[in-house]
């Protein structure tokens, strides 16, 4: 009988499908770690011990890492909340921390996310980036796979990938066979020689089980529902196929017959099948997505397909059982694209943007370095996954000088570099490039404005399925809050520095366990319209009581220290969703107050804190103000002598 086997690799499982994912494994590493310190579990296995699993459960549930209602299963849970970092190699199949666990661990905690490493990238993503290069998916003794090495092996023959050659071809591409084949398969493609769905099915037919299960539907004189069932082979459990049985029967029908009431039981078989296959069934018979459409028109919205164009039984079987598997196969691949995107890009190297996915400059000039060995690393086993190792150590062909980088940048990329700073000057440039071009896309006036109202509303999933699912919403708050401004600003300064924020390779917000600098620190150069200055913006979602204790001491604090210890001008913007009247009231007493350092013998007298609410952030967008012109107003009203309750509605909201 065929049973079913991989045909492709997947990073980590989709059960441990997750948002903050830099912060959800960061934080169950600390977790871990405090969990195996308490006395009554020091000494304890977790395989097959489904009491600790679910011990570990209720302690993730006390720490408030799970919020939601308890799970059926606590044990099963937990495991799989844990499997991904197994993956990682960050801890052990016993969920004890690795020496690469304990190395992250220590980056997260100290929040120091330097990037003085060869490809100059966050101190966290380069351990990720090692860990990456030696994860490895076993098939078989004999058939391994390295993921992310066989995505630098074919972006170095191919330049870049679609995003439907990263979803559906590069997770296919598991041997060294099938990588050389898949190199060519792409480049036929390009150039319309062959199609996606055809190496689909190439690549399943070529495996005994799949040529197995079609010999038994060809040669079948009658087919059944346990047929059906038998040549499906269903990686759960074969009842799964059972609706494809239906759907076999409705096929045949409405080919013999194209009625109206045959097109509409066709529908019904089609709805049968569950997940993304059912689009795809649903797509290739019916030019209609609507399921009124389909009942009202019956037959004229059925397509002319070629299953129905078949005369021959046989032909018709094995068409029947190529789309059979083209669709399950598609629809398990998407279902792994975005946890394969979310580990790729914790290495903050590899770039998805333009529906193109390709890898930052110095990752590919390391990468091109490098590149006559991935074809052989790429398919065998790492023995050091759980090790803090170099570069050197995970593989020879990795140690890569910076004077090399330097050298393969002006091979590449056709500039002059003397030194690594210039490379990063040339690197940073690209990234601006990158940036202005996602906020003339992404972030428009229409949809900043748009996102401010979700802040306000605080309608989180829609924030993040607009933004990002890898930060909270406080953290996205900041992020496009320095968006706008830079935006305010005409685009000047480097706003990318100025966030205080982790970045992903697309230049998106990242949440990390350990929090750090939570303001904007925005430099201004002088102009005819004001001197040379620093504002520090403050961002916050905390509205009424929680405002005036969370902000009230923090935000003057910040101010009066960084004007303490820099001999420049300097104010604070504190921006939020709701101004609560006495934080008002306080930050206009700060004009007045004098601020000491910590030993009394320095001190400044006065702040300029300026507060914003988003409904004023809304309008200056709206009415397209610029930094100077906000200036001018801010200054006006810092010096006014209105009071609190009066002052912030006319001398900020009515002069906006």
């Amino acid at each position: 009988m065929p049973a079913y086997k991989r045909f492709c690799w997947a990073l980590g499982t989709t059960s441990f499908r997750t948002t903050e994912f830099n912060r959800k494994i960061e934080l169950q590493l600390q977790l871990l770690k405090e969990f195996w310190e308490l006395p009554q579990y020091q000494n304890e296995l977790w395989s097959a011990n489904e009491d600790i699993q679910e011990a570990y459960y209720n302690f993730l549930k006390e720490k408030e890492f799970i919020e939601d209602m308890d799970a059926p299963r606590k044990a099963k849970d937990a495991r799989e909340k844990t499997s991904g970092l197994v993956d990682l190699g960050l801890i052990t199949d016993e969920r004890r921390l690795t020496e690469a666990g304990e190395a992250l661990l220590k980056i997260a905690t100290s929040a120091d996310f330097s990037t003085n490493n060869l490809l100059q990238i966050p101190a966290d993503s380069f351990i990720y980036f090692k860990q990456m290069t030696k994860l490895y998916n076993e098939f078989d003794e004999n058939n391994v796979a390295r993921p992310y090495i066989v995505l630098a092996y074919l972006l170095q023959e191919l330049g870049e990938l679609s995003k439907e050659e990263f979803t559906y071809l590069l997770p296919l591409t598991t041997s060294a066979d099938k990588a050389k084949q898949m190199v060519q398969d792409i480049k036929d493609i390009r150039c319309g020689k062959k199609n996606i769905d055809d190496v689909i099915v190439n690549i399943l037919l070529s495996m005994d089980n799949y040529k197995e299960a079609r010999n038994m539907l060809l040669s079948a004189r009658k087919v059944y529902e346990s047929l059906i069932q038998e040549i499906g082979m269903n990686r759960k459990s074969r009842t799964y196929d059972a609706p494809y049985f239906p759907l076999y029967k409705a096929l045949i029908a409405f080919k013999k017959k194209q009625t109206n009431d045959l097109a509409v039981s066709l529908l019904h078989s089609v709805k049968g099948i569950s997940g993304k296959a059912q689009t795809y069934w649903k797509q290739y018979l019916f030019n209609t997505p609507s399921t009124s459409k389909i009942e009202k028109g019956g037959a004229s919205t059925v397509n002319d397909v070629k299953l129905f164009r078949l005369t021959n039984d046989k032909a018709f079987k094995e068409e029947f059982f190529r789309l059979l598997h083209l669709f399950k196969a598609k629809s398990l691949l998407d279902d792994y694209l975005d946890l394969n995107r979310r580990y790729f890009k914790i290495t903050d190297t590899v770039i998805f943007q333009d529906e193109k996915v390709t890898l930052g400059i110095i990752p590919n000039c390391f990468f091109s370095i490098a590149k006559d060995k991935l074809f052989d690393l790429a398919f065998c086993k790492s023995d050091s996954l759980e090790k803090d190792c170099s570069l050197a150590d995970i593989n020879p062909s990795f140690d890569i000088s910076q004077n090399e980088i330097i050298d393969k940048v002006e091979e590449l990329y056709g500039i002059k570099a003397r030194s690594i700073y210039d490379v990063q000057e040339f690197v940073d440039k690209e990234r601006y490039d990158r940036l202005n071009k996602m906020i003339d896309e992404k972030f428009t006036d229409e949809n900043i404005v748009a996102l401010m109202t979700m802040f306000e509303n605080r309608a989180d999933s829609d924030i993040r399925a607009m933004v990002t699912s890898n930060a909270d919403v406080p953290t996205i708050f900041e992020y496009v809050l320095a968006i706008a401004w830079y935006k305010i600003s005409g685009r000047k300064g480097k706003v990318l520095e100025y966030m205080n924020l982790s970045l992903d390779s697309d230049l998106l917000p990242i949440t990390h366990a350990a929090g750090g600098h939570e303001d904007i620190t925005y430099k201004y150069e002088a102009t005819e319209n004001y001197p040379a200055h620093t504002l520090l913006i403050e961002a916050t979602l905390a509205n009424s009581t929680n405002q005036r204790r969370m902000e009230m001491e923090p935000v003057s604090r910040h101010l009066g220290d960084y004007l303490l210890s820099h001999d420049e001008e300097a104010y604070c913007v504190f921006a939020t969703t709701y101004l609560h009247i006495n934080v008002i009231a306080d930050f206009r007493g700060r004009k007045f107050m004098p601020y000491y350092s910590a030993d009394g013998a320095n001190c400044i007298n006065g702040m300029k804190i300026i507060p914003c609410q988003t409904a004023e952030i809304k309008t200056i967008i709206q009415n397209k103000l610029n930094y100077a012109q906000l200036y001018r107003i801010f200054e006006e009203a810092y010096n006014s002598s209105l009071a609190p309750n009066q002052w912030y509605e006319q001398e900020i909201a009515n002069k906006l």
